[in-house]
């Protein structure tokens, strides 16, 4: 018989009510002290320092039994004492059901700041990954980021051609893995026909002939590395915002060449830019082709441009991507970001397919230079390089222990807040230990501890205090231009129909506002093949109370993706608040593509929203309205406001922290026969980067700014 444990000889109902009436009796104890430290509460003071440690063993094992007593950090030669200690170890592969996951955007960044949860990036580098790469690396993935992933720690994903801003912090992998199934064949590198417009473009203007022959594969192949190279300096300095504890970039890539100057590339081709009349795309393949072929079409008719193939040719020559490349480095070390690069080839022998017939030093040499690239990013960020190896999954568990213990520690600078760079040591006593930790931080000024105030550990003025308004006003600068460029956050994924609106005020009409929209369709072939028939456009007004005041229909030509329509009110537009619905629809048996958008008229003269028009190679070179706020920097686009000024005011060019640029941009005002007024922006975007940037339109009292993307 199995009998009940006892307490000092009695059953444990018994010692319970003993307990009680001895409580009843007697004063609360004090409760017993608690057999590990409770975790510190790290600070965010303008000197205050974090510091993550990952100490190792010769053999790569971590290093779980120091004590703070354990360990020295040098800031600038100058010894710092320790105020706050912890052992941080992670238990991932935690069920997907118990991961609390962020139900917004905002609520992920959050979650990354947490100094005691990781935060891993996952960069697909799509430009240099075969299809067999991007196969291979699908499993070992992702049951290194299950096993990765804790309680409080989040992970997000990235191409080369997103914006850094645009990722998203999660915790849940099941919808990683069932993307990289899908669509597991999303490397590029071995692609024969590119999905990217400037590449077909290339491939026009340089076709594989005399005297062009292998001008477009090099600017192609220079492109796509300085594309990601870019990627990864925004994803950096996008990452060092966000925390200053590690943040762990898990790339997937092959390695890169690191392109130098070529004057070659730079060639005369017969002593002239190279135009259309000798190049022809044969109808039966869509191919360019120096061939005569029945009703074969010359260049200028296909789209690609070639003062601008030139110009692209002409800057591709002059790459220095070595130089960009440390400069990734250096940036890396500044963020305490550090590079995982796992190569998904695994052990390789040839760079390059045997039918492209590279010689083989050429070949060897290349290969050595993107393993050596890859080597180089992990030992100059006190990461690791999975590479040379056919058990990824092996290299992956490597990855996952480097990152599942390590130590945070935090002191009080005694350096000077001079807005400089920081080095920082971190020593452990103990023989036979290695240590990778955090190589510096850049400090505070006290101008900005004063004024902006806008990154963390910065004393906030409260009112009345010196530099508090001037505060106030940076804050409201950083939160306008944030919401400028908030929904491009958006664009990290495809949706059906994209809308655009802009409401005002025309001129002749002040008892009345007016409202415009645009929409935009996605891909013909992702909507289903009756779209390219032609498809009907609705918008419909309606108050809060579901009342219609306005309605408009538009039907577009055969092939068209793009519509406009202009709001017929059935009575005056007050301003207020109000609901937009806009739907496309291809016939009774199509499924409809809605959008619905809640806005609010402002006072007149005021107006809100903005409206687009794009014109580049796309486009054939004609103005078109878009919805779609992505462009080319072969582009040029146009902004227009609805507007009852007479002047059209100033417009400039932010970045997307607010920082004005010394671009030019131009703007008129037009009157249009409906009576409406507009102030159009007209803008180049050649000079500019990869990246989001704000237009900023001011004309009298008002300022509106309107946020688009340049993606590469």
């Amino acid at each position: 018989m199995t009998r009940t444990a006892t307490a000092n000889g009695l059953g444990i109902g018994a010692a319970a009510m003993l307990t009680i009436a001895a409580l009843a009796q007697t004063p609360a104890p004090q409760p017993p002290q608690p057999t590990q430290p409770p975790q510190p509460t790290f600070r965010t003071e303008a000197n205050y320092v974090r510091v993550d440690v990952y100490p190792t063993n010769k053999d790569g094992s971590p290093v779980t039994d120091l004590r703070q007593e354990d360990f020295e950090v040098v800031e600038s030669g100058a010894l710092q004492t320790i105020e706050q200690f912890e052992r941080v170890l992670i238990q991932g592969n935690l069920p997907q059901e118990m991961r609390r996951e962020p139900n917004s955007v905002e609520a992920g960044r959050q979650a990354a700041q947490n100094p005691r949860a990781r935060v891993f990036v996952v960069f697909l580098d799509v430009n240099h990954v075969d299809v067999s790469g991007s196969h291979n690396i699908r499993l070992p993935l992702v049951n290194a980021l299950n096993q990765l992933i804790g309680p409080e720690d989040v992970f997000a994903v990235m191409t080369p051609d997103m914006s850094a801003g645009g990722i998203t912090f999660a915790r849940r992998t099941v919808t990683l893995e069932g993307e990289l199934s899908k669509y597991w064949t999303w490397g590029q590198r071995d692609r024969l026909i590119p999905k990217d417009v400037e590449e077909e473009q290339y491939k026009v203007c340089y076709p594989d002939v005399d005297p062009y022959r292998g001008i477009a594969a090099e600017m192609i192949e220079r492109r796509r590395e300085k594309q990601t190279l870019n990627a990864l300096g925004d994803l950096v300095t996008y990452l060092r915002g966000v925390r200053e504890e590690r943040k762990a970039i898990l790339t997937i890539t092959d390695g890169w060449r690191l392109f130098g100057p070529d004057p070659s590339l730079m060639r005369q081709l017969n002593g002239e830019v190279p135009t259309g009349p000798t190049v022809t795309v044969d109808p039966r393949t869509g191919r360019p082709t120096s061939k005569p072929t029945p009703n074969s079409r010359n260049v200028t008719n296909t789209g690609a441009d070639p003062q601008i193939c030139e110009r692209d040719r002409m800057a591709l020559a002059l790459l220095d991507d070595a130089q960009q490349f440390r400069n990734l480095l250096q940036e890396a070390n500044r963020a305490n970001a550090s590079f995982y690069p796992i190569d998904p080839r695994g052990l390789v022998v040839f760079d390059e397919p045997i039918e492209k017939q590279v010689l083989p030093s050429v070949d060897a040499g290349r290969l050595r230079a993107r393993l050596d690239s890859l080597r180089t990013l992990a030992e100059n960020t006190d990461g690791l390089a999975i590479v040379d190896s056919n058990n990824l999954g092996a290299g992956m568990k490597r990855v996952v222990a480097d990152l599942s213990s390590y130590y945070l520690l935090g002191y009080y600078s005694n350096g000077k807040l001079d807005g400089k760079y920081h080095s920082i040591t971190v020593r452990v006593k103990r023989p036979g230990v290695q240590v990778r930790a955090r190589r510096g931080y850049m400090a505070a000024t006290p101008e900005a501890l004063t004024s902006a105030g806008r990154g963390r550990g910065s004393v906030v003025p409260k009112p009345g205090e010196p530099g508090f308004e001037a505060k106030a006003a940076a804050d409201a600068e950083a939160a306008a231009v944030s919401a400028a460029i908030g929904p491009l956050a958006g664009y990290t994924r495809e949706v059906p129909l994209r809308v655009q609106m802009a409401v005002g005020w025309k001129p002749a009409d002040s008892a009345s506002a007016a409202l415009w929209v645009v929409g935009e369709l996605g891909g013909v072939t992702d909507l289903g093949p009756q779209w390219s028939e032609g498809f009907d456009a609705t918008a419909t007004l309606t108050t809060p109370a579901d009342v219609t005041v306005a309605t408009g229909h538009v039907s577009p030509p055969r092939g068209a993706r793009v519509f406009r329509i202009a709001l017929t009110p059935s009575q005056p537009l007050a301003a207020g608040d109000y609901i937009l619905r806009v739907g496309a629809r291809a016939g009774p048996a199509s499924i409809p593509s809605r959008e619905v958008m809640r806005f609010a008229i402002p006072e007149s003269p005021g107006a809100a929203g903005a409206l687009f028009v794009r014109r580049g190679p796309s486009t054939a070179n004609k103005e078109t309205p878009t919805a779609d706020l992505r462009f080319r920097r072969s582009e040029s686009i146009r902004l227009e406001i609805p507007t009852t000024a007479a002047e059209a005011g100033a417009a400039r060019l932010l970045d997307r922290t607010g920082k004005p640029l010394a671009v030019p941009v131009a703007t008129v005002v037009r009157d249009d026969p409906d009576g409406s007024r507009w102030i159009t922006a007209q803008l180049a975007l050649a000079p500019l980067a990869p990246g989001d940037y704000v237009i900023e339109i001011a004309s009298g009292e008002r300022r509106l700014l309107s946020g688009f993307r340049i993606v590469p």
